[in-house]
């Protein structure tokens, strides 16, 4: 059985990953900041009949939270097989010059250096499995690409720290990428889409199950699958790969 950890897993797209992989016969340790919060995410889950999962506290912004979920999840399991890091902040809608740099700061410590501390405390778990998986839940507002593209449907939402942070965070996809790129390591950033979740105030068009339906397909790729890539449906439809 393969295991998966999670990060920001007891609510929406985190939360129904996690229950499309056990569907699909993984083990999951759900993240969570609030323990409780994650007991009773996994209660929902085993009242469903998918009892292959356990909580996990771990606060991605919290050096010695992270240490302590290494800690625990070592000492259930010498092998990790995926890690999806999903735990994101927006912050505020502020522009490049409107933005407090108190608020770009939190956001980029929970977007950006989150993931890496994590990442970087759960490598050698990952190390262990024949096929590990890095998925760093990401945003097609990360593209600055189409950033530079007046035509794009997303031109004028210039979110000064959820933006910049998600493109930091594609950037460290591809570095991470490259790194483990004679490894069995397929390593991608996904954005779920715009989706209807608190997350938002629920103003997205697009469904929970379809979000997570996106990261799932790359947490299960095959040996044969892309590595250092930027998958997004709603970028380009076409091809479900977005431009950087």
């Amino acid at each position: 059985m393969k295991t998966v950890l999670i990060t920001g897993a007891n609510k929406s797209i985190g939360f129904e990953t996690a229950r499309q992989l056990l569907q699909q016969g993984y083990y999951v340790y759900l993240g969570c900041r609030d323990k409780e919060k994650g007991s009773q995410a996994v209660s929902q889950l085993i009242s469903e009949g998918l009892d292959q999962v356990e909580p996990i506290e771990i606060d991605v912004n919290n050096k010695e939270s992270i240490k302590a979920a290494r800690e625990v999840l070592g000492q259930k399991i010498k092998v990790l097989d995926v890690l999806i890091n999903n735990a994101g902040i927006s912050g505020t809608m502020d522009s490049a010059l409107e933005v407090d740099i108190t608020v770009l700061r939190d956001v980029f410590e929970t977007n950006y250096f989150g993931v890496i501390e994590v990442t970087q405390a759960f490598t050698d778990l990952l190390n262990g499995a024949s096929e590990p998986r890095i998925v760093n839940v990401t945003s097609g507002l990360g593209s600055l690409t189409l950033h530079d593209d007046p035509t794009w449907k997303y031109y004028p939402f210039k979110a000064a720290a959820y933006v910049s942070s998600k493109a930091a965070l594609n950037a460290y996809t591809i570095m991470l990428a490259h790194s483990l790129r004679e490894t069995a390591f397929k390593v991608n950033a996904v954005d779920p889409g715009y989706t209807a979740t608190d997350f938002n105030h629920h103003s997205g068009p697009g469904t929970v199950p379809d979000a997570a339906a996106r990261v799932v397909k790359a947490a299960t790729l095959t040996a044969e699958g892309p590595t250092g890539k930027f998958f997004s449906d709603d970028n380009s439809p076409e091809t479900g790969i977005s431009p950087w």
